[in-house]
């Protein structure tokens, strides 16, 4: 059935929550924020050559995540973001952590280590950036490597 889950500040109140769509054939959550207002879809994006998952806002496309080929030891994935262009994301497949870039700058930092619940990520998202769509983005990288 979906998976529903909530995702906290540093402090442990509950900023978003993950809605997983039941019975969804494309893989499909939704974003809402605290009040239960919906702010993104996510879903899998069918009929590509790679894994990949759209996240839209107010019905338009805010981007895609396009799983790229895997190496010995990293996951990589490009972000397609439209107005903005592309960011990669590079990803330890041992400790499952992953670091999004916009060409040398860092936008965002997920990890697993930095927490010791199965099932739980640390997500730090440099000053400027869209909060909801880091968030959006990490559970795309989750969904399309596996990790979760």
């Amino acid at each position: 059935m979906g998976e529903d889950f909530w995702i906290t500040d540093e402090q442990g109140d509950r900023v978003f929550l993950v809605d997983g769509k039941a019975l969804s054939l494309r893989d499909a959550f939704e974003l809402k924020d605290a009040s239960g207002r919906k702010l993104a879809t996510i879903h899998k994006k069918f009929l590509t050559f790679t894994d990949a998952m759209e996240i839209e806002h107010d019905g338009a496309l805010a981007a895609t995540v396009h799983k790229s080929v895997l190496s010995l030891l990293h996951h990589r994935a490009k972000i397609d973001i439209p107005g903005r262009g592309r960011l990669e994301a590079t990803g330890d497949i041992i400790d499952k952590e992953f670091e999004i870039r916009d060409g040398h700058q860092v936008v965002a930092q997920i990890s697993r280590a930095w927490l010791k619940l199965r099932d739980t990520y640390g997500v730090d998202v440099a000053p400027g950036e869209n909060d909801a769509l880091i968030i959006c983005i990490a559970i795309c990288l989750d969904r399309i490597h596996g990790a979760g």
